[in-house]
Order: C-alpha cells, then structure tokens, then sequence
C-alpha cells in the first residue's frame, strides 16, 4: 500500500570481538528503517487489517493500547493518511500531560478514550462504545497481525543462509509470523519482554496456522531487565555501546531486550558455533523519547 517505504529493507552485519571468538555471523533487519512513523512490525502487522476496512468501507478504526503503545502511534498515522477516523482505548486514567506518544496520536487526529485498567482487561464490552467501528487488537494482535507479520522474512534476501532468527516478544504476533514462513531449518527464538510470563509459549502456538505447528521455536525469559518497559543503567549503557560500536539505535522496551538476549545466547553457546543468526529489529525507537533528555547519545 503507499504508505509503505518501497525500499528493499536493510541488512545490517555486525562485527564484534565476541563475534569472532564464537565464530557466529549476526545480521540485523532493520525494519526500524521501513518509515519514519510507521516502523518496525508495525506496518507489518497493521496490513491486513486496514486493508479489509478499506475493502468493507469502514470510515474508523478503533484498537487498544497504553499510554506508551508504539501500535497506538502508528495506527494513528496510518488511519489519517488513509483519509479513516481513528479511536484510541487507552489502559489507565487520563494524564494530567500526556506521553508523547499520547501527543503524537493526537496530533494525528486519533479521538482518545481513557479507562480504568480493569475495564481495559474487559475488551469485549468497550468495543460497544464504537459499535460502527473496526476493531483491531492491541499491538495488531490475531490473525490478520500474523499473516502481516509474516510478511516480514519475505524482505530478507538469501533468508535460508540463517540457522537462526531471533526477535522481541511483547504479544507473540510478530514472533508466529515469523515462525509461520520460517524455512524447516531455521530455529526461531523469541527473547521475552515481559517477566514471568510463561504462558507465551501456549498463546504463541494459539495464534500458529496450522501449516507452521512444526516449526521449532522457543522463548528466552532470562533477559527482561524487570519486566516489560523496564530498564537499568546497565541497559541503558548497552544501548549507548550499542550505538558508538554498530551505529545501530535500539529501543529500551524490546530491541535492546533483544540484542542483548541474542549475545549472551551466542556467549553461553545456546546459539552454537558457526550460526549465523538474523535478528529482526521491530522498530519502536520512539518509545525513547520517553526517557530523560541526554540519557542516550543517538
């Protein structure tokens, strides 16, 4: 559709000591590069839906997310430039100010509609606010967010050169796109975000066509640095190592989660010698713009 950048999407090859010592090639799909608002598994997962309103002449769209949401940000943007009303469900009280994704949605016409957390968990009932409305879950979460999702290994020229494809996990969406056009071969690894959710795994294969149940994939609960947003300095300095060594920019929420998990599996051999590893960047960087100003240094 036009709002996607036509641009083939970049492979990014990191080259690391620890690289060399383990004998591993790691490769990054920049997908963060894929638009300047819209990046990341966002688009991906957001095709197949805007697709059908258009098809079925809705005139708004309507989903769920918190006041940080990267999916509230980018389905704002998509809906104005496809000329759609859009409605925000956000998770939590009204700020007395308001994040800047929060702002941005706004700025792109996106009517927000603050609840409570517990009538968040009860999203059946609020869609009944918007009865003329098409849904879409949060993070694009269903069906149609896989089939979008698994779009994405499509861009990745020579894709079964790899051994490995690991990603961050929040819903599982993007992960069983991915694992849904993964070749036999490949080992897909998912690095969680979220702490102690071990129901991923279950809800992962819920959302699996069944043509894809076979493939092998896994989920790494060791590296959510506290749970889902949540960052240390020791983050934070990675994040800024990250960027002086690869020129790589990476979100604190799920692509710095993700990298990091992705080295300390190729240090503690779990990804073995000689892989050669394709990490899926999800985009996400302006969940950054929420930490204080001068904290990274990109």
């Amino acid at each position: 559709m036009l709002l996607m950048n036509d641009k083939a999407v970049r492979v990014h090859s990191l080259h690391a000591p620890w690289l060399k010592e383990y004998e591993v090639q790691l490769d990054v799909l920049r997908l963060d590069e894929v638009h300047p608002v819209v990046s990341g598994n966002k688009w991906y997962k957001l095709h197949f839906y805007l697709q059908e309103a258009i098809a079925q002449n809705f005139d708004t769209i309507a989903t769920f997310g918190g006041a940080y949401s990267n999916h509230i940000a980018a389905a704002a943007y998509v809906c104005k430039a496809a000329g759609l009303q859009s409605i925000g469900i956000i998770r939590g009280e009204e700020p007395a100010i308001y994040s800047h994704t929060l702002q941005q949605a706004k700025a792109y016409g996106m009517q927000l509609h603050f609840v409570s957390r517990e009538k968040y968990k009860q999203k059946e009932a609020l869609q009944y606010l918007y009865p003329t409305a098409y849904w879409i879950n949060e993070g694009g979460s269903g069906e149609k967010g896989v089939a979008g999702a698994a779009l994405i290994l499509q861009q990745v020229p020579h894709v079964e050169k790899y051994t490995h494809v690991t990603c961050a996990v929040g819903t599982g969406t993007t992960l069983a796109g991915i694992i849904s056009s993964a070749l036999p071969h490949h080992i897909i690894i998912g690095i969680s975000v979220l702490k102690g959710d071990f129901s991923l795994e279950a809800e992962i294969k819920n959302l699996l066509p069944s043509s894809a149940n076979h493939q092998r994939f896994s989920i790494a609960h060791d590296y959510h640095f506290g749970g889902y947003a949540k960052y240390n300095a020791a983050l934070l300095e990675y994040m800024n190592k990250v960027w002086k060594v690869h020129q790589l920019p990476t979100d604190f929420v799920y692509t710095a989660k993700a990298l990091y998990g992705t080295e300390m599996m190729v240090r503690q051999k779990i990804i073995p010698q000689n892989s050669r590893v394709l990490m899926v960047h999800t985009g996400g960087l302006q969940g950054n713009l929420s930490l204080p100003a001068g904290t990274l240094t990109f």
